[in-house]
């Protein structure tokens, strides 16, 4: 049965990187993103760059302790707001004491193995100078069934996520999403499913299928399957049932 818990009570928390953005709904550090309450905390000092470029070991301790703070508050799974913190899934889950879901990228080998062995993805990230196969490996995904194509060069987006100036242009960033994922389509017939890196964009996930026709996964298809598990619905016999 059901722990009894507050109305309302948060069962996810969701780690903030320390970046000043915008955070529209549908970004996955939006409350407003969620079907159901959501608690947030920023990990200070944890910059993109730090993350993305440097690939700093030393953001895991912050982590942790803001991921601790959560847990206190009562939450029973953990997610973030970056997908190139698949780095440090390992030492998180091990360092805390409820489920832990770094990134979006998590998703890859369920969606691996429902295309079959011919399907590809393709991955939308927010840097393919700096996601390398490591990463992909590190989610349980197989790079060689992976294209990737990147957004650290579109005006739109970089303004909006790296420049650190908090403006957005939400139909620009739309467009670039959706110009580079018809691209990367096109140039590879193979690709059956879309799959964002960056937890920032989900807002552009419904324009996206609509261009490509394609199925898109994200951050927060993620988060919600994570939160079906959490409270999972219950179901009363009132009936003889439905036969087949």
């Amino acid at each position: 049965m059901e722990e009894t818990r507050p109305d309302g009570a948060a069962r996810i928390g969701i780690l903030k990187m320390d970046a000043v953005i915008r955070r529209i709904p549908g970004d996955a550090g939006n409350p407003a993103s969620y079907p159901f309450p959501v608690l947030f905390e920023t990990v200070r000092g944890a910059g993109l760059a730090r993350l993305i470029r440097e690939r700093d070991p030393g953001i895991v301790a912050p982590f942790v302790e803001a991921g601790l703070r959560l847990v206190r508050q009562g939450v029973q799974a953990l997610g973030t707001t970056c997908g190139f913190m698949i780095l440090f899934q390992r030492e998180l889950a091990g360092a805390l004491p409820v489920p832990v879901f770094t990134s979006s990228l998590l998703q890859l080998p369920l969606i691996e193995r429902a295309l079959g062995p011919r399907g590809r993805i393709g991955v939308v990230t927010a840097d393919s100078e700096h996601l390398l196969p490591e990463h992909l490996r590190l989610a349980g995904g197989s790079p060689e069934r992976v294209s990737l194509c990147g957004l650290q060069d579109a005006p739109c987006f970089h303004e909006a996520i790296f420049s650190g100036s908090g403006r957005i242009d939400p139909a620009g960033v739309c467009r670039e999403v959706v110009e580079r994922s018809r691209r990367l389509c096109a140039a590879d017939p193979e690709i059956r499913a879309l799959l964002f890196e960056c937890a920032n964009l989900p807002p552009y996930a419904a324009a996206v299928r609509e261009a490509t026709g394609r199925p898109v996964y994200d951050a927060l298809t993620l988060i919600r399957w994570v939160h079906a598990g959490l409270a999972p619905g219950s179901f009363e016999a009132i009936g003889p049932g439905e036969q087949s």
